[in-house]
């Protein structure tokens, strides 16, 4: 199904531009989602969701199939499988930046393929609950990333340079300890393919509540189970209270 959303955030497009790619920094910004390792330019990681009482956790990788730095524009190629085996997704996200008088306007077209208990509510749901986490994560973007010293998003890391004058008895003896004690600490393990897995601490997170996301649509198909639902509890009343 293709899913076409659009976001704006008040930072120049060159920095909206560097920020999105960073994937291992936005990904607490994204609802239900945990980055848990990278290797080389995939990123590995889970997303929960629910709907009622049923937690479904897809975990999976992403990685960009193709980034253009002259016209912003990047395609992001996603796919997960239900822990559980009860289903997958994968989706396509093209993302494309513009800039909007000071801000940046971020348009995002998403193909995307899922079977399991979360595809019975279809693409208008699914279009829905999309909408409102890309307004979450955009909130949480700009609260947890965005705000602060843009200018430290635009100005590339120099290194430190020591005046002529600075001596190395300067530098405080537990510094000079912690340095030899990072360089003897082992490499992190090479995978299959020569690049390093590099774990990611995130920490626990909560799953996308679709029935709180996607609101009436689903309580709408809800609705017909839940009646018929209602109607066999009180018939099965009725008859063990006519056998009393």
């Amino acid at each position: 199904m293709e899913i076409d959303n659009s976001f704006r955030v008040d930072v120049p497009v060159d920095v909206a531009w560097r920020v999105l790619l960073d994937l291992e920094r936005i990904a607490p910004c994204l609802p239900g989602a945990a980055l848990q390792e990278i290797e080389g330019d995939e990123y590995r990681g889970v997303v929960k969701v629910k709907v009622g009482p049923i937690t479904a956790q897809y975990k999976g990788t992403a990685k960009f199939e193709s980034v253009d730095d002259v016209t912003h524009t990047a395609v992001l190629v996603a796919n997960g499988r239900d822990t559980r085996g009860q289903g997958n997704a994968s989706a396509t996200i093209k993302l494309v930046l513009l800039s909007d008088g000071g801000g940046t306007r971020v348009d995002v077209d998403t193909d995307l393929s899922i079977t399991g208990k979360v595809a019975q509510f279809g693409r208008g749901v699914m279009a829905d609950v999309s909408t409102k986490l890309l307004a979450q994560f955009v909130e949480n973007l700009e609260r947890d990333v965005l705000t602060g010293d843009v200018v430290d998003l635009t100005a590339p890391e120099e290194p430190a340079v020591a005046s002529a004058g600075e001596a190395e008895e300067d530098v405080p003896d537990e510094l000079v300890a912690d340095a030899v004690a990072a360089a003897a600490e082992p490499a992190a393990a090479p995978s299959g393919n020569g690049a390093a897995i590099r774990k990611v601490e995130q920490g626990e997170v909560a799953p996308v509540d679709l029935l709180e996301m996607g609101g009436s649509p689903i309580l709408r198909r809800v609705a017909p189970l839940a009646g018929f639902v209602l109607i066999a509890v009180v018939l099965r009343w009725l008859v063990r209270r006519r056998r009393r």
